[in-house]
């Protein structure tokens, strides 16, 4: 798995003070290389932001009570379930509060449609 050491210091920070958090942000990461594997990825606005061709498709954010995985076309996207939240013009996220929240919100299934070729 591809990392420097701000993005191990920001997981490490992240486990110490809230080991929750830190086990879904690895969850919601290892996930986001599963599914893009040529992804870049960098520390911006205070999360882990992914990152093709230039393009900042989506990001992992601690919040005080959960983590939210931001896209930026989010708008755009499919969403049957009504699980994307925000009203801005184009972004939307999920509010990820624990592991189960990952299955059960479909992260694999929106992170899938934040970035097309």
């Amino acid at each position: 798995m591809k990392a420097n050491s701000k993005i191990n210091n920001f997981i490490n920070d992240t486990l110490s003070v809230d080991e929750q958090k830190g086990e879904i942000l690895i969850s919601l990461r290892e996930l986001i290389l599963k599914i893009f594997p040529k992804t870049g990825e960098e520390i911006k606005y205070g999360g882990l932001v992914f990152i093709i061709d230039k393009r900042l498709f989506c990001g992992i954010f601690l919040r005080k009570n959960h983590i939210s995985v931001e896209f930026d076309y989010g708008a755009e996207m499919s969403d049957p379930d009504k699980l994307l939240e925000g009203s801005g013009k184009y972004r939307r996220h999920l509010k990820i509060n624990n592991l189960d929240d990952i299955i059960n919100k479909k992260a694999e299934f929106y992170l899938k449609q934040s970035f097309k070729d």
